[in-house]
């Protein structure tokens, strides 16, 4: 579990190969709002794209956080993740 601060504003990028790990923990940063404002649509991101590149426990954990959700947020967050897949 990602312990401590993260400060979104001077926050690097993630780059294209980064591990799977990285993803997820960005997914727990965003569902608990620790360091950050809870924002589930990016947590439901980030827990997708971890899940893609091979976290069997973010499907979880997405599928926690899309229950809180409206289908419209759950749209934002996928098409936020194809975006991510896209740039990257």
């Amino acid at each position: 579990m990602l312990q401590g601060h993260f400060n979104i504003e001077t926050a690097l990028p993630i780059e294209a190969g980064e591990s799977p790990d990285v993803l997820f923990d960005l997914g727990l940063l965003f569902a608990s709002g620790r360091g950050a404002p809870v924002d589930l649509i990016a947590a439901h991101k980030w827990f997708n794209l971890a899940a893609l590149r091979g976290r069997a426990d973010a499907i979880e954990l997405r599928r926690e956080v899309a229950e809180q959700m409206s289908a419209d947020e759950i749209a934002a967050a996928q098409r936020e993740a194809r975006a991510w897949i896209t740039s990257h």
